[in-house]
């Protein structure tokens, strides 16, 4: 007789991950699972109580990959251009799970959906050393620059246009500074 092999918590959790990866969060369910593991259902049903219980497993491993990225960004000479660039670069890695996490629909305005983000502080304190601007200044200005790298962002994870690395870069260069003195000029405040 065979023997029978044993999943895991961890190995439902990465193969849902990298279906997810692949297909999207619509196509998580426990028999698409079970036919990637190669198995029955049981062993998803063994370490989770439902589905909802696992998407929320791996949309918190989806949500980690992204703080990854961007948490590398912060460290970098420039951080609030390379935080932009790591938020587009994250949207182009990894397009799924860039529309699960900022291409859903949400109750929220523009300001509110920024600062649910738990990197939304670093991102803007990030933005305060290049601005001069204070805490609350550079949050309104933030949003304005957050809307425009967004659309980049969806652009880029939906394959609707295509951007080198070198033009993304001087794009948000670009139009960070004409925002800025925009910005400042109008003494939006």
């Amino acid at each position: 007789m065979p023997r029978q092999m044993i999943f895991t918590r961890e190995i439902v959790i990465n193969t849902t991950y990298q279906l997810v990866k692949k297909e999207g969060m619509q196509s998580v369910n426990a028999r698409r699972i079970a036919k990637e593991l190669n198995s029955s259902v049981h062993p998803i049903f063994r370490h989770f109580k439902d589905m909802e219980e696992l998407k929320k497993v791996v949309y918190e491993k989806i949500y980690a990959k992204y703080q990854e990225y961007m948490l590398t960004g912060i460290k970098e000479e420039k951080a609030y251009k390379k935080m932009g660039i790591a938020y587009i670069k994250f949207a182009k890695d990894y397009p799924e799970f860039f529309k699960i996490l900022f291409m859903q629909k949400t109750d929220l305005n523009a300001e509110n959906f920024v600062m649910a983000d738990k990197v939304g502080d670093d991102v803007i304190r990030a933005g305060q050393k290049l601005t001069k601007l204070s805490f609350e200044e550079q949050k309104k200005f933030h949003v304005k620059v957050w809307i425009f790298t967004h659309g980049i962002a969806c652009l880029v994870a939906t394959k609707t246009v295509e951007f080198s690395d070198e033009e993304i870069s001087k794009l948000l260069e670009k139009t960070v500074v004409e925002m800025l003195m925009g910005y400042k000029m109008k003494g939006e405040k």
